[in-house]
């Protein structure tokens, strides 16, 4: 890998799209990959970050429906509900080397890649920001807008060669985030399965920010961390109860979760991708998880047509 690799991006929204800007700020060049009407708009405006940690700026970056062309890195930053459509627009033959880094929710889209790409080329990575896209009217330029004061990326390096992991590290670090390449795949994903799930089940249940949430439903909060933490410790990864509840306790009040925001905004949920990954990796593990069965129930309800999960029989 070069020093300034070439990186395709597939999904430019809160997450995409700020990655693809510090990334082109930095030098490097971006391919975006989107729907038609967005990739036109890319090309012709770019991408507007407002940022209190960067500041305010415009970034150039190149977009297409389809990726045409050899790259050394594809960030995969769709949402799961979208994933299997949006995968046809990176097809393997023609990303070939590339590393594919995986930047979603969930646990169980690694396996969903290596069956697509070079297993020995998927990189799994969790990354720690808030951001949010965007489109004013719809049809105007991409705007991000980033309020945490960081953005951190672990990039997994267990079933890939390190160099390359690590060069990607440094690329995403020189850009502006804090990143860095981690051996650990199960315990990076679990990691932040064990703070997502949690919190994205109980504000969204309850329609609440973070604050009131772990104020009014302090004891269903702690359930759910319990058997979250649980599950996590059964399929090889370390969880820490005390921590992730003085995490959520540090957290400004006004916080949502993605998933409070995408029922708000009446888009699909990554229920079956939080919750139902969740679920089913109790049921394998024979881990009794009733305050989150029943969350999840609930969700999904109030979702109308979502698909409730389901734990299988042990």
């Amino acid at each position: 890998m070069t020093s300034k690799p070439t990186v395709a991006v597939l999904g430019a929204g809160g997450i995409g799209g700020l990655l693809a800007a510090l990334l082109s700020r930095s030098g490097h060049r971006v391919i975006c990959l989107a729907r038609e009407a967005t990739a036109h708009t890319l090309r012709s405006s770019g991408i507007e970050v407002r940022s209190r940690q960067f500041g305010g700026f415009t970034a150039a970056v190149e977009a297409a429906t389809e990726l045409c062309e050899p790259v050394d890195a594809c960030l995969i930053t769709v949402k799961h509900t979208s994933l299997d459509a949006a995968l046809t627009r990176v097809p393997p033959e023609v990303l070939g080397d590339a590393l594919v880094v995986p930047l979603l929710n969930g646990v169980e889209h690694p396996a969903i890649l290596r069956a697509r790409y070079r297993p020995d080329r998927v990189a799994p990575g969790v990354i720690r920001v808030e951001s949010t896209y965007h489109r004013p009217g719809g049809t105007g330029p991409v705007v991000i807008e980033h309020g945490s004061p960081f953005v951190e990326i672990d990039l997994t390096a267990e079933a890939v060669p390190r160099p390359r992991v690590e060069a990607l590290a440094a690329s995403l670090s020189d850009a502006g985030t804090t990143a860095r390449a981690v051996e650990d795949e199960t315990g990076a994903l679990w990691a932040k399965m064990a703070f997502l799930a949690p919190m994205a089940l109980l504000t969204t249940r309850y329609g609440l920010p973070l604050g009131e949430a772990r104020t009014r439903h302090r004891d269903e909060l702690e359930s759910l961390v319990a058997e979250t933490a649980a599950v996590s410790r059964a399929c090889g990864a370390p969880a820490d109860i005390t921590q992730t509840l003085a995490r959520y306790d540090a957290f400004p009040p006004a916080t949502k979760s993605s998933m409070q925001r995408d029922a708000e905004a009446g888009r699909p949920l990554e229920l079956d991708a939080i919750g139902g990954a969740l679920l089913r990796a109790a049921g394998r593990h024979g881990v009794p998880v009733p305050v989150t069965s029943r969350l999840v129930r609930e969700v999904g309800a109030a979702a109308g047509d979502q698909a409730v999960p389901e734990i299988p029989r042990a």
